[in-house]
């Protein structure tokens, strides 16, 4: 009896300590491959771009840090940003994306829904039982943690969704410039499990802003990157209807051509698209056409510029400035926007502490110190301060 009580005990030992492996050890492994930082810190930039980054709000409409597991309050070695790292980039507010599904083999061509590889990271990185077979309960579990890590910062790190908060966070930023501020936001409506109700429970748990999809078409939408890239669905107008009454922000993010000129048929209020890239610079499935932003500019809507190839179809802030200048030159200074995508399987050429490379990119492309301090920023806070929920 003693043997098998000593051999059960040393597996035991042994299964604890796999389970550590597991739970410590392999995310950070599959994170490290996917979210690549291609020129790691300190960056350098010229003492004029250095001054002006320093006198700047920033603001960013989408990275998905929330994925990985991380606590955000800690900088990390790992990934491309968390809260130090955005405060020391001069981050005043980050929109944070919840991610619930990804497909295997994931591409910006042709992806079906038949798969799911959220749900094996999630299993390894110790997601409650309830996540593994509901989107939903996958998002509400991410945003419960960004909650939970507002309540420990001791005041350093904020989740807003009113505009009321967002006016008592920046003025409080204006004393203390190492104040970061968080808004929820959903990259697919397959969160909703089919039902456009679900927008209800979604925004009462802190969510402003949602995609009708991600890399798959789901039963509100089609997605640039299904296989039927088809348009709104009854449910799908359901839900933008819903969105709208709840002053939740709509974001056309991967949406298709359909998609993107469906909602902008029956939107009144502005949209969004989060992070992305625009054809003009950088011509793919995944970016906007000039027509397209015409009609989002139209519709006083906000385009979110991202830092990843696919995007700019560069690898360094130079790719990220000449994308920005394409906007500002087709619909105006005021639509245009950051929308960095960091943490979200893409690898971008700094991390969250070198933004200010993208200050001196767009000094070097010729813009001012107003114009700039709209880009980087202005415009993003001042379409929340409108957007939000009083």
């Amino acid at each position: 009896m003693q043997v098998w009580l000593k051999r059960g005990g040393v597996l035991l030992a042994v299964l604890l300590a796999l389970a550590f492996v597991i739970h410590r050890v392999v995310p950070g492994i599959v994170e490290g491959g996917m979210n690549q930082v291609l020129q790691p810190p300190p960056y350098r930039a010229t003492p004029q771009a250095q001054a002006l980054h320093a006198r700047l709000a920033v603001a960013d409409l989408h990275a998905d840090p929330l994925l990985w597991g991380r606590d955000l309050l800690k900088r990390s070695n790992r990934g491309q940003t968390d809260i130090p790292r955005l405060a020391e980039g001069g981050v005043a507010l980050q929109v944070f994306a919840v991610v619930s599904k990804t497909p295997r083999g994931l591409n910006i061509e042709r992806n079906d829904d038949r798969s799911d590889n959220i749900l094996p990271l999630a299993i390894v990185q110790g997601w409650p039982p309830r996540t593994w077979g509901s989107l939903q309960q996958r998002a509400l579990y991410q945003a419960r943690r960004l909650h939970g890590m507002a309540a420990r910062s001791q005041g350093r790190f904020a989740v807003v969704g009113t505009q009321g908060e967002l006016r008592d966070f920046l003025a409080r930023r204006a004393q203390d410039r190492g104040l970061v501020a968080g808004v929820l936001a959903i990259e697919g409506a397959q969160v909703l499990e089919g039902d456009p109700a679900n927008v209800d429970a979604l925004f009462d748990a802190g969510f402003r802003m949602m995609s009708p999809t991600h890399f798959f078409d789901d039963e509100m939408a089609g997605s640039a990157h299904g296989v039927e890239k088809g348009g709104l669905t009854d449910k799908g107008r359901e839900m933008i209807r819903r969105m709208e009454q709840r002053r939740m922000i709509v974001d056309l993010a991967h949406a298709s051509p359909r998609t993107i000129d469906e909602v902008l048929a029956m939107a009144t209020r502005p949209v969004v698209v989060s992070h992305g890239g625009v054809k003009g610079t950088c011509d793919n499935r995944r970016n906007l056409s000039d027509a397209q932003l015409r009609r989002i500019a139209a519709n006083g809507g906000l385009v979110g510029i991202g830092y990843w190839e696919t995007a700019v179809c560069g690898r360094d802030a130079q790719a990220v400035a000449r994308a920005i200048r394409h906007v500002v030159s087709t619909v105006g200074l005021q639509h245009v926007a950051l929308g960095s995508d960091f943490d979200g399987a893409v690898a971008v050429p700094f991390d969250a502490t070198g933004l200010v490379l993208v200050t001196q990119a767009l000094v070097e492309a010729g813009f001012g110190e107003p114009e700039i301090a709209r880009i980087m920023g202005g415009n993003q806070l001042e379409f929340l301060a409108k957007q939000l929920p009083e």
